[in-house]
């Protein structure tokens, strides 16, 4: 089961990394298996400090304090980002949102990039060009 949270609303005395660290631990002790964290959205005149993998070291804080898998997220768009993200141990596991709706091919189109050469869907091969 994974959980989706907001790791900070990014405005002064509200929702804060060490507060999502603290529900996080008490996730795990109910069976949740992965923290998927992402922040803002919450307050409308948050300043969010956005940028590439911005979001990834709330991913990493998590994992490393809570000791429970972490998602990334967060303007996440080059495979090669993706897996520093996961091969660093910043996170287990990368989701892509924005990028998978401009590109629907994006995890095949990344692991080809990356040297890893895996099947299409049986699916996708009844619809694949000729």
């Amino acid at each position: 089961m994974l959980v989706r949270v907001s790791a900070t609303d990014w405005v002064e005395g509200g929702w804060d990394l060490q507060q999502t660290i603290a529900l996080a631990r008490e996730l795990k002790t109910v069976g949740i298996d992965m923290v998927d964290c992402s922040s803002g959205g919450t307050v409308s005149d948050a300043k969010v400090p956005s940028g590439p993998g911005f979001q990834a070291p709330f991913a990493a804080a998590v994992r490393r304090e809570a000791g429970i898998a972490t998602g990334a997220v967060g303007l996440i768009t080059e495979p090669a980002q993706a897996g520093r993200i996961v091969s660093t141990g910043m996170a287990d596991a990368v989701m892509i949102g924005r990028e998978s709706l401009r590109d629907p091919y994006w995890p095949l189109h990344a692991a080809r990039s990356l040297g890893v050469d895996i099947p299409w869907p049986p699916q996708y091969e009844r619809a694949k060009p000729m």
